[in-house]
């Protein structure tokens, strides 16, 4: 019952951070770039919950992206998925602890996130390749998310341990004899 109350939270949280990229953070914009807060919130739920949950839900909000404003469906959940389910090799080799360890898997994410998509559409769509224009809005994009993960760290830090308690504990029953 924890488990579904707190995917629950999530979805809310997911729909609350759609509400802030899509709405807040078209005032706040940097050179017309907008910071990837699904990127740092799916990173964080393969972190903290764990490889299974941070890979469906980044999947479904993903293809959820990918409906609503995407022109391909379907980048954006596999990319989120791939990221969901890095989160939890890095939680297995780095510290979640330090606030430096986390911004640099922030940016891993958001570079991998970004160069993949990219790459997705000069496969399915006739673009032409900018690599200056994309290296400037991805430069951009990482400085934007590793300053708001600088920002949010103390909640990124108690909510993470909310979510491992939730989904990470595992409640082992000892005999004696």
């Amino acid at each position: 019952m924890k488990k579904v109350i707190a995917v629950l939270l999530l979805i809310l949280s997911f729909f609350i951070i759609y509400f802030l990229q899509s709405n807040f953070f078209t005032w706040f914009t940097i050179a017309r770039v907008q910071p990837n807060l699904f990127v740092i919130f799916i990173l964080l739920i393969g972190l903290f919950a764990g490889k299974k949950v941070g890979l469906v839900l980044g999947i479904i909000f993903g293809f959820y992206l990918d409906i609503v404003i995407g022109r391909r469906i379907g980048v954006s959940g596999i990319m989120l998925g791939i990221i969901g389910l890095a989160g939890e090799y890095l939680d297995k080799n780095f510290s979640k602890e330090s606030r430096i360890t986390i911004i640099l898997m922030i940016i891993c994410s958001t570079i991998i996130f970004e160069v993949g998509t990219y790459i997705f559409s000069l496969i399915t769509l006739p673009v032409t390749v900018e690599i200056l224009g994309f290296l400037k809005i991805l430069f951009i994009e990482t400085l934007y998310n590793v300053i708001i993960t600088i920002i949010i760290y103390p909640i990124i830090q108690k909510l993470g341990h909310i979510l491992e308690e939730t989904f990470k504990t595992r409640n082992i029953l000892t005999r004696y004899f």
